[in-house]
Formats: structure tokens, C-alpha cells, sequence
């Protein structure tokens, strides 16, 4: 009797232990719109996929226009003087913790979305169990036109589809023979590399994130842009 009541105690002790999803409070440092720094520490929030800070969108009007800098320009604005609250969702990107945060109580994700920062990343929607309301929160953002709502959208980063989605995107690809441009996502946003360009070579289309395209025209409607060598 005795060692099982030891036994039932240590389970009651560790229980709040497991249960506990590490807190990250403070003011916010935006990194762009999709990440951030609390207290030193870098957050890629979850769920959600924003422009990269160099990557441009197309209007209404067919006009390009830097929705990557304006996303991380109207998160700024957004969290300017407020404090966020962020829950390690225990999962790792790019050595950056992947959290989900609260502005006032309320999702900062859904926030983002329906300002038209960000769109849903549905696969890890989907896995954290956000896919309702960040898909929801879609449907604000596209009736109100709200930033990069308010024209074409530029496509998602390949890892945000579901893997049967992603599979299916894979078979339909162009033919490797006929379509030689390749699009890359990085840090400048997404670029299309003619061959004999500077880089063409170093794009090893290994990447999830990289594309074919048969000619520039169909790599513009998609929302890539020409390298500049």
C-alpha cells in the first residue's frame, strides 16, 4: 500500500511538469512576419506564412508592390508598445522556437491572417489544430481585401501543403526537358535563374521551396521575379 501511494504521488508531482508549455513574455522585436525576437530569445509563430521581407506581390491593378516589407512594416505596427505572451509549441525551425502568441488574449496568428500579414500554413495549422480558425480567419482577410488579399496571391512555401497536396503538386510538375528556369525561395524572396545567369547553377532544385518554370512569363504570373545576374 505504501509503495503505491509513493508511487501515485510522484505521478501527481510530475503531472504539472508534463502538462506545462514553457511561457515567453515581453515586448516583441520584429524580425519579419512571420518571426520574432522576445527577450533573446527567436520565435517562428506557427501556423502561418508570411512574405519574405525582400518579396514582392502583385495589386488589384496588376502593379508590383513590397508586400514583403510592408507585411513586416505593418507587424511592427501592429505589436508597436504591446506585450505578447508565446507558448513553445515544442517544435524547432531553423533554430527558431515555433510558438504560438497571444496579443490581449487573442491569437496573434489570426491577427496577422486577417490583416492580410500572413496567410495559413495549412500543414502545421492542420498539426497544431489552428486549421478552423486560421482558415477563418482567411475569409476576414479576403473579404476585406486586407494587404496581400487585395490582389493575386503569391503562391505558399511548398512546405505549407499537406503532404498528399504536395505529392500531387510533385507529379503535375513541368517537364525537366522543356522548362529550365528555376525559381528558388530565399531570404531575398522568390527568384527565377535563366540559364547562364550567375547563380543558376548553385540552385540545386532539391528544396522543397524550388520550382520549374517553362518560360518567364508563367514564372511572373506565379509571383517570382527575374534575378538581377
Amino acid at each position: 500500500m505504501f509503495r503505491f501511494c509513493s508511487y501515485l504521488v510522484a505521478c501527481l508531482l510530475a503531472l504539472p511538469l508534463l502538462a506545462a508549455q514553457p511561457e515567453i513574455t515581453g515586448q516583441a522585436r520584429v524580425i519579419d512576419g512571420d518571426t520574432l525576437d522576445i527577450a533573446g530569445q527567436r520565435l517562428r509563430i506557427g501556423g502561418i506564412d508570411a512574405p519574405e521581407r525582400a518579396e514582392t506581390c502583385i495589386d488589384a491593378q496588376g502593379r508590383e508592390w513590397p508586400c514583403g516589407a510592408w507585411a513586416t512594416e505593418a507587424k511592427r505596427d501592429l505589436l508597436k508598445h504591446q506585450r505578447l505572451t508565446c507558448v513553445d509549441l515544442g517544435e524547432r525551425s531553423y533554430q527558431r522556437i515555433v510558438a504560438r502568441c497571444y496579443l490581449d488574449g487573442r491569437d496573434l496568428a489570426v491577427s496577422l491572417i486577417e490583416a492580410g500579414i500572413a496567410r495559413p500554413c495549412l500543414r502545421f495549422a492542420r498539426a497544431q489544430g489552428q486549421e478552423r480558425p486560421y482558415l477563418q480567419a482567411e475569409k476576414v482577410g479576403m473579404a476585406k481585401g486586407a494587404g496581400i488579399y487585395a490582389g493575386p496571391l503569391n503562391p505558399l512555401a511548398a512546405f505549407c501543403a499537406p503532404r498528399s497536396e504536395r505529392a500531387q503538386v510533385a507529379s503535375t510538375m513541368p517537364d525537366r526537358e522543356r522548362c529550365v528556369i528555376k525559381g528558388n525561395i530565399s531570404a531575398n524572396g522568390r527568384i527565377y535563374h535563366m540559364p547562364g545567369q550567375r547563380d543558376y547553377d548553385r540552385v540545386t532544385m532539391r528544396n522543397p521551396d524550388t520550382r520549374w518554370f517553362c518560360n518567364e512569363a508563367e514564372a511572373r504570373a506565379a509571383g517570382w521575379r527575374r534575378a538581377m545576374q
